[in-house]
């Protein structure tokens, strides 16, 4: 219990918290947006809906990975969070296709950077013997905001209609920057912001020391980017009339897991769960190719939860412990962009291989399970040191105290 209380502090439950309203902030007009860009008749569009917003999330991870390193990982979550705030207030404004797919466009930089500083900041404050148990906390949180937001905000625009429905986008991340304003800086050398900090190089595009979890991320990733796309489609196909339901219960799984996986990866090492994880991908991906019934759309996309929900605060964890200290922010957008990476390829191949027909389903998904077999089976064959110290496995449990 001192344990416990010394690691996680009142700043690290304000980290949490902010992370919470801003993936609610986001979150909450998804389910909606399929159906938002029909009506503004861009329906041939809906798989740039998520493959916008990762592609810019994506292109700004090694900006948010040095402002991170060199001026601060609050201001980066700053910067993350302010783009919700503006770019949900102008949804209602830019009621037109081109308007709408620019603005997905721009949003994409809010997860370029606010996800990239909180995880740093994490980094800086848990020590790494607990750092997967305290990244599926974190992670917790925000799966917390992504089914409150999910579940709300179409609740919100039904009832109150969808312009309340952005607003409250809007206001969601004001709250997340009030919480955010109640923590320390973490970053010991910092930096102004300058011409200098805004000039990336090579070696910013990349961490080569992360690649291991980046590879598998892309793989395992591009599950999400197909099941947010079209599964919705799926649902109404198989006759379940409210979509949002299966994410319901993709979050109830991936929450019940995460702490679990996050402890296990402290424990056993981090390559063993994320062994575990891809292959549960691929079953859950394969049982969604053949799902012809409600039931089994549902089992599927529980599995896929279980399977998220271990996947992601192990990697976050891995990829922290082979990142250099002076680094940190590096190493970790290294790994959000090949995130965005998987999530945006799914996102845009999924929906150009369904092409709104219900018999491209089966290749639609069976596509995601054999790019997730194909992380297991990498991992499975890779070879690398078992040394606690080198981190790049941590195949032996770590021993020492905290």
């Amino acid at each position: 219990m001192n344990n416990t209380q010394r690691i996680y502090t009142s700043q690290f439950w304000m980290l949490c918290t902010s992370s919470l309203l801003f993936f609610a902030s986001f979150n909450m007009i998804i389910p909606k947006l399929p159906a938002y860009l029909t009506s503004l008749g861009g329906a041939e569009y809906k798989g740039l809906i998520i493959s916008l917003f990762t592609l810019t999330a994506m292109i700004s991870r090694p900006f948010s990975g040095k402002i991170a390193d060199k001026v601060g990982r609050i201001p980066t979550m700053l910067i993350g969070i302010s783009v919700c705030v503006l770019i949900s207030l102008l949804y209602p404004l830019l009621a037109t296709v081109t308007g709408f797919l620019l603005l997905r466009l721009v949003h994409g930089f809010s997860t370029g950077f606010s996800p990239t500083g909180a995880t740093a900041y994490l980094s800086d404050i848990i020590p790494f013997t607990r750092r997967g148990e305290a990244m599926g906390i974190l992670g917790t949180a925000g799966t917390v905001g992504m089914a409150a937001g999910l579940a709300v905000g179409p609740s919100i625009a039904n009832d109150f209609g969808l312009d309340v429905m952005f607003y409250c986008s809007s206001a969601m991340a004001v709250l997340s920057i009030v919480v955010l304003s109640g923590i320390k800086e973490t970053l010991k050398v910092k930096q102004g912001f300058s011409a200098n900090v805004f000039k990336i190089h090579k070696r910013d595009l990349f961490e080569p020391k992360v690649l291991v979890p980046c590879l598998v991320m892309l793989l395992a990733t591009y599950a999400y980017g197909a099941v947010f796309t079209v599964v919705p489609d799926l649902c109404l196909h198989v006759g379940i009339q409210n979509e949002g339901l299966p994410f319901v219960f993709l979050t109830i799984f991936s929450l019940s897991v995460r702490l679990i996986a996050g402890r296990a990866s402290d424990k056993y090492g981090r390559r063993k769960v994320v062994i575990v994880s891809t292959l549960l991908v691929a079953i859950s991906m394969l049982v969604l190719a053949f799902s012809v019934s409600p039931l089994l759309v549902i089992i599927a996309i529980s599995l896929y939860g279980l399977a998220q929900g271990m996947t992601s605060p192990t990697l976050l964890a891995w990829a922290t412990d082979l990142s250099d200290e002076k680094h940190r922010g590096r190493g970790i957008a290294s790994l959000y962009i090949f995130m965005e990476l998987g999530i945006g390829i799914g996102a845009l191949i999924s929906g150009f291989v369904y092409a709104n027909n219900a018999d491209n389903f089966f290749v639609t998904f069976l596509t995601c399970s054999l790019l997730a077999l194909t992380a297991f089976l990498y991992l499975i064959f890779l070879k690398t040191p078992r040394s606690p110290k080198a981190l790049h496995d941590l195949t032996e449990p770590v021993t020492e105290p905290i």
